[in-house]
């Protein structure tokens, strides 16, 4: 091939072109790598319902950030956990930081929490009241049998002064570990799907969101209580340890926390989904 040289002046100077460009090229080798952000994809486990209505909205934004979002839809929880352990996606947005540490412990998955998601709050539903300080001495709860909806409504009857527990108890902790109950509550455990049902036979039902949902009923509208959006139950991105100085998880938590996600959080839910950051 035949180089042409051309010369340009500059302040009366000649230069070549090739040595010109040749000195752009050292120049631009130069800057900071944050100005050339690589292009990467991510395989995203959600689970259906606002993880995934909600995830749909970051993928937009984070094409932006040159980050191209593959989202995979789960219907089992604990499928997603596998997967994204296995090497099957890259990420998950799903579980809460508590279901997540427990799964952690109990399978010994390499995961750990890149960064807080949404909480979607357990709500306290009554058909007989209209408030919580109108629960009568002696009312039935009904709460989940599963050990962490459990414990999520049992921490949320103690956050509006409802129970006391023992010392120690933790964030896990069950109908055993109650060690002041003034209003004398009685609690029926039944299997998380039968609870909306028996709305109508209790004076109170602690239903996490998925369950409400189906039944017609959101936190923010119909609940007598619910959990606060920085509540130790908020939602996580989860990834594998191996990847938690990877680029793409900065840009990923960057375009999940962008103002463009909290509008359509906060007008698509109307606060019955709500935002620990």
């Amino acid at each position: 091939m035949k180089l042409i040289f051309m010369t340009i002046s500059l302040r009366g100077k000649s230069m070549e072109v090739s040595r010109l460009f040749t000195a752009l090229l050292v120049s631009v080798s130069m800057f900071p790598a944050h100005f050339a952000l690589a292009h990467s994809t991510v395989r995203i486990g959600v689970t259906d319902g606002p993880q995934a209505e909600i995830m749909q909205q970051v993928k937009k934004g984070a094409l932006g950030r040159d980050l191209d979002l593959q989202i995979v839809s789960f219907r089992d929880g604990g499928s997603v956990n596998r997967a994204l352990a296995t090497g099957k996606i890259d990420a998950a947005s799903f579980q809460d930081g508590v279901a997540l540490d427990t799964e952690i412990k109990k399978h010994g998955y390499p995961l750990v929490r890149a960064g807080l998601t949404v909480t979607l709050p357990i709500g306290l539903y009554s058909r007989k009241i209209g408030r919580l300080n109108a629960l009568p001495r002696g009312a039935t709860v009904a709460i989940a049998r599963n050990p962490l909806d459990a414990a999520r409504a049992l921490m949320l009857l103690h956050n509006y002064g409802l129970l006391e527990f023992r010392d120690g108890a933790g964030l896990q902790v069950a109908l055993q570990d109650i060690t002041k109950n003034p209003r004398k509550l009685r609690f029926i455990e039944l299997p998380a799907g039968q609870l909306a049902g028996r709305l109508g036979q209790v004076d109170l039902a602690a239903l996490n969101y998925p369950e409400a949902s189906k039944a017609g009923l959101f936190p923010a509208r119909d609940a007598v209580g619910m959990e606060d959006g920085r509540s130790p139950y908020a939602g996580v991105l989860a990834i594998r340890s191996k990847d938690a100085r990877q680029p793409w998880v900065d840009r990923l938590i960057a375009a999940y926390h962008s103002d463009e996600i909290k509008r359509f959080v906060l007008t698509q839910y109307q606060d019955s989904v709500r935002r620990p950051w």
